[in-house]
């Protein structure tokens, strides 16, 4: 799935050990999507490479971000989470550098 829109804001970068012992790193951005209800979206980069990633774009820059989109439920409840695995410069900005 495509989302396009402008970039609001990168929030901090969450850090943490997994179960396994591994170390990991997320980051979370939000761009609007300029949609009539809820143009906000919050979505998640997850691993050193892609957070590093990120760093390239600059709040303000319109972008095209491929998303996957999925669900979990715990406890009879459902959590979401939108995860970047791609992101780039919108065609509009004439800089098209894929992350």
């Amino acid at each position: 799935m495509k989302l396009k829109g402008k970039l609001l804001k990168v929030l901090e970068e969450q850090k943490g050990i997994s179960k396994a012992g591994k170390d990991w790193i997320k980051q979370e951005f939000v761009i609007d999507t300029g949609s009539e209800y809820n143009p906000e979206v919050c979505i998640s980069v997850f691993g050193a490479d892609k957070v590093n990633g990120l760093k390239q774009f600059k709040v303000g820059q319109d972008l095209e971000v491929d998303v996957n989109v999925y669900s979990r439920e715990w406890k009879g409840k459902y959590f979401h989470s939108i995860d970047a695995w791609q992101i780039e410069v919108a065609q509009n900005d004439g800089n098209n550098m894929p992350f």
